[in-house]
């Protein structure tokens, strides 16, 4: 038995859809053209949120690949129940909470490994520098590192060293990591 959930998806007029005017959330030209490439190579997977009056709540990249596609109408669902502030909160949301996923090389190395002969890789998103750089470490990398990430900022990692005498070390240690889980950055302790 399924529940309704009172969610379905309609299609709109890409030139009707008004883009949030304080999105925070940038798009490369080159992001848009991998996002162009896979709705070609697979579909229009991931239709687009809109508000009650056709602002863009979610997939303001999806747009963008829709209008170089030269699309008329693409899929949307209506979210015209949030508020306001709920609304601006769910765009910040929507963008960020994907960030803070991570990868485990070893399913991603044995994902790319078996559909690299099928498939060209760089229609998930991988570069081709990427994926060779992966190949030839034997996907053991630390995928953070590998430039262009959302993760890894450009690239740039930063070291902090704490010299402690011995009466803090485990408070101050279970303080960092505290801070470090709640906003979902890995840390090292030696």
């Amino acid at each position: 038995m399924t529940k309704d959930t009172g969610i379905s998806i309609e299609l709109a007029q890409t030139n009707s859809l008004v883009p949030y005017a304080r999105n925070a959330r940038t798009h490369s030209d080159a992001q848009v053209a991998q996002i162009a490439a896979s709705i070609k190579e697979f579909g229009w997977t991931n239709p687009i949120l809109i508000d009650g009056d056709n602002g863009v709540i979610a997939g303001h990249g999806r747009l963008l690949a829709a209008q170089k596609l030269g699309m008329d109408e693409v899929p949307v669902i209506q979210l015209g129940g949030l508020s306001e502030v709920k609304k601006r909160a769910y765009i910040l949301a929507d963008n960020r909470i994907a960030i803070n996923s991570g990868w485990d090389a070893e399913m991603l190395g044995l994902e790319l490994q078996d559909l690299g002969e099928d498939i060209d890789m760089t229609l998930a998103g991988f570069s081709t520098e990427e994926i060779d750089s992966l190949l030839e470490d034997g996907w053991s990398s630390d995928l953070d590192s590998i430039e262009g990430t959302e993760a890894n900022l450009d690239g740039l990692r930063e070291k902090i060293v704490l010299k402690l005498d011995g009466t803090f070390v485990e408070e101050v240690t279970n303080m960092i990591r505290s801070y470090c889980d709640e906003h979902a950055i890995n840390v090292e302790f030696s």
